[in-house]
């Protein structure tokens, strides 16, 4: 706070991840959003302009990065809606040793991405405004997968690139899988079903649907069990 270039906010309340986020950009003087989590550790010097490289551009929206564990596995390389075992969203080459080219080498080049996560998203204020920010409704989780898609909706794309990378811990908040945050999520989970629910069911446009939505790995989906 002594330094000139930076304004500290204080948010206060119950943690509200999008009303957190939302408040400091009603703050923010800048034409460009950098929602950055406070575990995360740049890897590349040239990062910001990276994502800048696209999220400038009038028809992108979202600009997102490549995120690995401190074991140097994949924590995040685009997310496919209609993912996971909740059927909401899930990043694709979850845990995938970071010396893996992905499949096809997905890992390898930009592409577009139906959503990145908001541990580390760009975008351009006037975006940011214009959908209204992060939802509050989702107090946790998804919010960030549901922000992107209110950017397509506008007919924006969504950019994910393997160029800007860094290390993300995680662990600020722990995982979603007991007690009351396996409720919350279990209730955030049902409330993206019912808004998306046209788009999950035409699904993801960046994912094949002869892939598997139980595996990350671009796995063939199981003609049996359809799973």
């Amino acid at each position: 706070s002594e330094d000139g270039r930076i304004s500290v906010v204080t948010y206060h309340g119950d943690f509200n991840y999008s009303a957190v986020n939302n408040l400091g950009v009603s703050y923010a003087t800048g034409d460009y959003i950098l929602l950055l989590n406070n575990d995360t550790e740049v890897i590349t010097a040239n990062w910001m302009e990276e994502m800048l490289m696209y999220a400038q551009r009038e028809d992108v929206g979202a600009g997102g990065a490549k995120l690995y564990y401190a074991d140097k596995t994949i924590q995040h390389a685009g997310v496919v809606i209609g993912l996971g075992a909740h059927r909401t969203a899930g990043h694709t080459h979850y845990r995938i040793p970071v010396q893996n080219l992905g499949y096809m080498g997905r890992l390898c080049y930009t592409q577009n991405a139906t959503a990145v996560t908001g541990a580390c998203l760009l975008v351009k204020k006037s975006l940011y405004e214009q959908v209204g920010g992060l939802d509050e409704s989702f107090v946790i989780s998804l919010n960030d997968v549901d922000f992107c898609l209110k950017l397509r909706k506008l007919g924006l794309l969504n950019v994910w690139t393997p160029f800007a990378e860094l290390y993300y811990e995680s662990i600020s908040r722990g995982l979603d899988d007991q007690g009351e945050k396996a409720e919350r999520y279990n209730k955030e989970s049902e409330h993206f079903r019912e808004k998306w629910k046209a788009e999950l069911e035409a699904g993801d446009p960046y994912y094949n649907p002869n892939f598997s939505l139980d595996r990350s790995d671009y796995a063939l989906r199981d003609p049996v069990s359809g799973r």
